[in-house]
């Protein structure tokens, strides 16, 4: 029974507590905060994006156009304009492209890849790893053998395209298609060596890697109002008084140093209020807020702060922070 009656007590005194009403401040008594930039800690910065560019040999001049009734701005014949795009297109391996024994190209779509086989020998098309392959179409099926087969298991599965010429000398083509690209392979046999093996790096899914990567650290930062906040040291004693606009907070609070005030879930879809402070001695003081989320985050505490929106008929919000907290229990 006494633990009814402590509870009913509780209960009639937080009211009271809470319809305390401030004392009286001068309107014009307030100055305008200023807005800062709140910079989100990115875990990386993209300064350049990948962009498609025509492969070596394949612009032409600025300014050159090609004549009616021919089909390149020489008089090269059809044949002749087949054979240099093809040579343009070729990218030949490189020291610098090794890992260890795989020659690792940058993935460009429309390529040609060279690989140098030798009979006898197996040469190893690595492919993403993820990435199912598709069909598998070489120009020479019968002095050429060509299989696949996969390494791995699950999400890190690789398909690998094997190659081996019958003799040396012959040349023929290959292309993969895969669920997220096409490959154009140049095959040609030599006596004197060979590829062991090849693969690609892909600078468009790095990109977009980081890209989703920044995003996630947007998002997160955007649902966090600051780090560090220790929820023993919250001070929530705050007034709000003057209109109920659809922007009216929801909840005022302080660690100590810093006032956050939370807006409505709906504030992305209305006209964000500026603020006006007054300082701790009732004094104006330039302060600076910054916009998290739907958090304003002032730089300082205050005695009292309006939200207001409007010109000559102004929507008035104030907050106001209480000098003392009044007990619980009346000691």
């Amino acid at each position: 029974m006494k633990r009814f009656l402590l509870s009913a007590s509780a209960m009639v005194l937080l009211p009271a507590c809470a319809t305390t009403e401030p004392e009286p401040i001068d309107a014009g008594a307030f100055i305008a905060a200023m807005p800062a930039e709140d910079e989100a800690d990115l875990p990386a910065l993209i300064v350049e994006t990948a962009v498609p560019l025509p492969l070596p040999g394949q612009m032409m001049p600025l300014g050159e156009t090609v004549p009616r009734g021919r089909t390149t701005a020489d008089d090269t014949s059809p044949t002749e304009t087949i054979a240099a795009g093809r040579t343009s297109a070729l990218i030949e391996p490189s020291v610098d492209g090794y890992v260890n024994a795989i020659q690792v190209y940058p993935y460009t779509e429309g390529a040609l890849y060279r690989l140098y086989a030798s009979p006898g020998q197996v040469s190893d098309i690595a492919l993403q790893p993820g990435e199912d392959l598709v069909s598998v179409s070489a120009g020479d099926t019968v002095r050429w053998v060509v299989g696949d087969t996969v390494s791995g298991y699950g999400p890190t599965a690789r398909a690998h395209v094997l190659v081996k010429p019958i003799s040396t000398g012959i040349r023929t083509n290959l292309m993969l298609a895969t669920d997220r690209r096409t490959y154009h392979l140049e095959l040609e046999s030599q006596e004197d060596g060979y590829m062991a093996a090849l693969s690609w790096r892909y600078p468009g899914d790095e990109l977009a890697s980081l890209t989703a990567r920044n995003d996630r650290a947007i998002a997160r930062e955007a649902s966090s109002i600051e780090r560090g906040l220790s929820l023993e040291g919250l001070n929530f004693d705050y007034h709000l008084t003057g209109d109920s606009p659809d922007w009216k907070p929801v909840r005022v609070f302080d660690d100590g140093r810093q006032v956050f005030i939370q807006m409505p879930d709906n504030i992305s879809t209305t006209d964000m209020p500026p603020l006006f402070v007054l300082g701790p001695a009732s004094e104006a003081e330039l302060v600076n807020y910054r916009v998290r989320g739907r958090y304003y985050i002032v730089d300082r505490l205050f005695r009292a702060a309006e939200l207001r929106l409007g010109t000559r008929r102004q929507t008035v919000v104030r907050i106001s922070r209480n000098e003392a907290r009044a007990p619980l229990f009346g000691g």
